[in-house]
């Protein structure tokens, strides 16, 4: 779509020209969710002006307040106040899919061909860049939620609990947010850090959803369609976890993938990072679907491809199908990729209903929403809980056979040229991520 005179409102676009936008953001958004939150901006908001700076920042807010990929429901927002539900189903589909269908090709090259030099060189190089994009990430989030002392004595306990006491990290959270519930009202200062988007500085012309236009006849809240909407989405729930229960009864894999996944969609406050300590407990310690360096593996994949990072689910999903034999040993591939999609379908369904439910209520308040007292103690929590990812992803590249093994220089010498690069040159993660695996690729050459 091109450019429209700055001084008139842009036409709106059809269903159809909004298909072919969500599809091809679909394929370009790489970077992790700040990358794709920017790319949707830089479109939306200063190319084809179809929402106004202010209004995108509202629904940021609320998306940044809900558990799961801020930036897929954020895409799901806009096409739902664009062209109504089915604009947001599509948005949202779309956002994910591409990556749905690469992470499956992946996984099986992974899985088939993983022991294959070249491969295994690639991903030596893959492992220690992930690894310094973890830290840099603990260090991005810190730096801008642990703004004083009791916040970060919040990271720390987090850090402690899941680190040393190893506690399920549902149990973090909800303390986290008891904690903030109470200092909030003890000391409110403490937890007024207001939102972490500031206000909108720049003007870019008229926009098709700009800041004084009514909402939408279909954006306007009614209990009705609260009440069709919340039916609807637990319909969708039942159905997929009724059909399974059915078929391979509660004990089986795909089912309790299904239940464990959706556990994991509503605890994901933090983003992929948090809540990967979570689905390591859970997929490699309690249900054995996977290794402990298989899931680092899984995160250098999901870095590699666009979409949300927490689409690493469905490569546990599907190397969980693949090592189970869901459908014996000559289907494989059949068993990985279906047990990726139930995966992908039950981490994602809680998205579509957080902003087809809550997003009428935003509407009806254009102001700027703040995080609560109990949602920045939550933040706090989840920096300790990435520090304790980050000593998790250091000790396994560093020392992939235990502290009795050898000691991989290699790997470090990669990661810190990683974390220089990230840092200091601010390079992107596919550019690292690439120029790491071929520092992998020459090291497997050379020894």
């Amino acid at each position: 779509m091109d450019e429209t005179d700055l001084n008139a409102t842009p036409p709106a676009p059809t269903l159809g020209q909004a298909f072919w936008y969500w599809l091809r953001l679909g394929f370009i958004s790489f970077g992790g969710p700040a990358g794709q939150i920017a790319i949707m901006h830089q479109d939306l908001v200063e190319r084809r002006r179809w929402i106004s700076e202010n209004r995108f920042l509202h629904a940021l807010n609320y998306c940044m307040l809900l558990p799961g990929p801020e930036a897929q429901q954020l895409a799901i927002y806009l096409g739902w106040l664009l062209h109504r539900t089915w604009g947001g189903i599509v948005a949202g589909c779309l956002f994910v899919l591409p990556s749905l269908f690469i992470l499956i090709g992946l996984s099986w090259v992974y899985l088939a061909f993983g022991e294959v030099p070249a491969v295994a060189g690639l991903l030596y190089g893959i492992k220690p860049a992930v690894t310094a994009i973890v830290v840099s990430a603990a260090h991005r989030i810190g730096s801008r939620a642990l703004k004083n002392n009791l916040l970060w004595g919040i990271a720390v306990v987090a850090f402690i609990g899941i680190y040393a006491l190893q506690l399920p990290f549902p149990l973090i959270v909800l303390a986290a947010g008891l904690a903030g519930y109470i200092g909030g009202r003890v000391a409110p200062e403490k937890f007024a850090l207001g939102g972490a988007h500031g206000t909108a500085e720049k003007a870019y012309g008229p926009a098709l959803i700009d800041d004084a236009t009514p909402t939408p006849a279909h954006a306007l809240f009614r209990w009705t369609r609260l009440l069709r909407v919340v039916l609807v989405s637990l319909g969708l729930w039942l159905a997929g976890i009724g059909a399974l229960v059915w078929v391979y009864g509660w004990d089986g894999v795909l089912t309790q993938m299904a239940w464990f996944f959706t556990k994991a969609a509503l605890l994901t406050f933090g983003g992929a990072y948090a809540v990967l300590p979570y689905v390591y407990q859970g997929a490699v310690e309690r249900f054995h679907w996977l290794s402990a360096a298989q899931i680092i593996d899984g995160l250098a994949l999901g870095e590699t491809t666009p979409g949300p990072l927490i689409m690493v689910v469905a490569f546990v999903g599907f190397v969980g199908g693949w090592t189970q034999a869901i459908f014996g040993t000559a289907s494989l591939f059949l068993s990985g990729a279906v047990a990726a999609t139930v995966v992908t379908y039950f981490t994602f369904l809680p998205s579509f209903f957080f902003i087809l439910a809550g997003g009428p209520f935003i509407e009806s308040t254009h102001g700027n929403l703040k995080f609560t007292a109990p949602l920045t103690a939550i933040t706090a929590a989840v920096v300790g809980v990435i520090a304790n990812l980050a000593l998790f992803f250091v000790y396994h590249v560093l020392w992939p056979k235990g502290l009795a093994g050898a000691f991989e220089w290699a790997s470090l010498l990669i990661g810190l040229a990683a974390g220089v690069a990230i840092v200091r040159f601010k390079l992107g993660v596919i550019p690292v991520i690439a120029g790491c695996g071929a520092l992998g690729l020459l090291w497997q050459l050379a020894r």
